[in-house]
């Protein structure tokens, strides 16, 4: 491990080959000192964080602190402290001890004076300030956004999934390892107000005018959830009596936007209703759930999602699906809160099993759509979400290095649990299966594998060639089929090497429907049908061999 983390610290050409496309990248030091676990992190482990930032929106600025309570795995005397430039730490201090540190790009390394012993539970406070990096075009290039409402007055929040926490507080910036719980501090500017994770203990007016929000996290939390966002709101509280028992809703919007988010906010009620049948209880009763006006499209943060679609349905009002079924439901609403189950109970280890996160929350969308209108209508939003695919680049990134894979976690994703739900061939074990993931995984960091483990043995069939084709290579799966004398002949091609995945067909026009068991070589089928065609709802191609 250590030689190849001097290999990719000086710069190098990882090719990653599959059958489908070869793709050629090339990372750098600072790379891994993001996206992997250096030695300098794997030593101990986050139990706490209390952040405490003052927001200056006149000169753009943070300042503040954040104190880390950690337990100690094996005695080390070196902490990695992520930072993004041009935000810079300022001091740290241990026990009232002044330590000294050293910047490495946007890591900072630590030197502890005092002796780390194993079993030890220890803190440290890394005080910190600057202009932080403004995002460009949130959540996608994200950072700091700087706002003002159509009144003039302040609308500021954060948003850094891809960019990571450490862009606006310095911290432990990478998924494997969350604290068990968290407070934020927020001092807001005059006259507004301050919404973050969690339940609000406390409001403090400062001298100055300002205020200081106090909110509490009690549940593990990962650092791209954690958010701050400030404005002039209104709130208004509701209730759901859900599987867990009374769930807690608080809703958030600018105030002369109190009457349409009203209106549209309605929406998370059934939303929530839906998503517990389908993958078990909402995962953060004990710090409730809201729904958070924001001055940009919206995101997945922890009992704090984010909302920006301008009050209306769909995605930014158009239908992702092009059936018509897209249009019945706000999609920010829904995607970002059915994050809750899938990257905020649920999160990866590593952004290269991004797909964890997308491709089960896209899948939520069709699911929400069966519950409110049938199971029909859920399968036609699905595929009709086909038509966004692109088939670019395989969907698992590469590990280590902070590195995503393709945009088609989302829809390709998605297309391929619904695939997979035709594998399993019974809805309620389907149901079950997405249930007890939640359950089984329930507020822990996974790598990707996991998971495949977990649905090939809940599904009682091997699953691993199917990941294969649909995260690890770029081509579709295609069915081959030629005419014979007695019927047909068929093989699956244009997939991965052992590929035998199953597939409902129709032979004719209009029937019989027959379940094949496809593999690679070619096999005999007796039918008196002159075509085969597949069940739409599997995910693949299918072509005549002519000769």
């Amino acid at each position: 491990m250590q030689n190849r983390l001097k290999t990719l610290w000086l710069g190098s050409l990882l090719l990653l080959a599959t059958t489908g496309l070869a793709q050629r990248y090339e990372f750098t030091r600072a790379d891994t000192l993001r996206g992997s676990i250096t030695p300098e992190r794997a030593w101990w482990d986050l139990a706490y964080y209390h952040l405490q930032v003052r927001v200056q929106p006149t000169d753009s600025t943070l300042s503040g602190s954040t104190t880390i309570r950690y337990r100690v795995l094996k005695p080390a005397q070196t902490m990695q402290i992520d930072l993004q430039r041009p935000l810079r730490i300022e001091k740290v201090e241990q026990d009232g001890r002044t330590l000294t540190f050293r910047q490495d790009g946007d890591a900072y390394f630590v030197t502890l004076q005092k002796p780390q012993q194993t079993g030890r539970t220890e803190s440290i406070t890394v005080f910190y300030a600057g202009k932080p990096k403004v995002a460009k075009r949130p959540p996608w290039d994200g950072g700091m956004v700087w706002a003002r409402d159509e009144t003039g007055k302040r609308f500021i929040a954060t948003a850094c999934q891809g960019l990571g926490a450490s862009a606006w507080w310095p911290c432990k910036d990478h998924m494997y390892d969350e604290p068990d719980s968290m407070r934020i501090s927020v001092t807001a500017p005059e006259g507004l107000t301050d919404i973050s994770n969690g339940r609000l203990r406390q409001v403090t007016p400062n001298a100055d005018g300002t205020r200081t929000f106090d909110w509490h996290v009690v549940n593990p939390i990962n650092n791209y959830g954690v958010n701050l966002n400030i404005g002039d709101y209104v709130q208004w509280a509701d209730t759901l009596r859900g599987e867990k028992g009374v769930l807690d809703l608080s809703f958030y919007a600018l105030r002369h936007h109190e009457d349409m988010a009203r209106k549209q906010f309605a929406q998370a009620k059934p939303m929530l209703r839906a998503f517990e049948h389908w993958f078990g209880p909402y995962p953060f009763y004990e710090d409730g759930y809201k729904l958070v006006e924001t001055p940009y499209l919206g995101m997945e943060h922890q009992s704090s999602v984010t909302y920006g679609n301008g009050f209306q349905n769909g995605y930014r009002g158009r239908d992702l699906s092009g059936t018509g079924w897209g249009l019945l439901w706000d999609f920010i609403i829904i995607h970002e809160s059915g994050h809750e189950w899938y990257a905020n109970n649920i999160t990866y280890k590593d952004v290269a099993d991004m797909w964890v996160h997308e491709s089960f929350t896209n899948y939520s969308e069709n699911l929400y759509i069966e519950y409110l209108y049938g199971k029909d209508a859920g399968a036609a939003y699905v595929i009709g979400c086909r038509n966004l695919i692109r088939n670019d680049k395989p969907i698992v990134g590469v590990y280590n290095v902070n590195q995503s894979g393709s945009g088609d976690m989302y829809y390709k994703g998605g297309n391929m649990l619904h695939t997979i739900r035709q594998l399993v061939g019974n809805d309620e074990k389907w149901r079950q299966i997405l249930r007890g993931m939640n359950k089984t995984f329930y507020h822990q960091t996974v790598a990707g594998r996991q998971i495949e483990a977990y649905m090939s043995k809940q599904a009682g069939r091997d699953l691993s060639k199917v990941f294969d084709q649909y995260l690890r290579d770029t081509r579709l799966p295609t069915l081959q089929y030629r005419r014979t004398k007695s019927g047909f002949e068929y093989r699956w091609a244009n997939c991965v090497e052992g590929f035998n995945m199953p597939l409902e067909v129709c032979l004719g026009e209009s029937g019989p429907q027959q379940l094949l068991s496809p593999t690679t070589r070619w096999q005999k089928l007796t039918t008196k049908a002159t075509t085969l065609t597949a069940d739409a709802d599997y995910y693949v191609l299918v072509t005549v061999v002519t000769k």
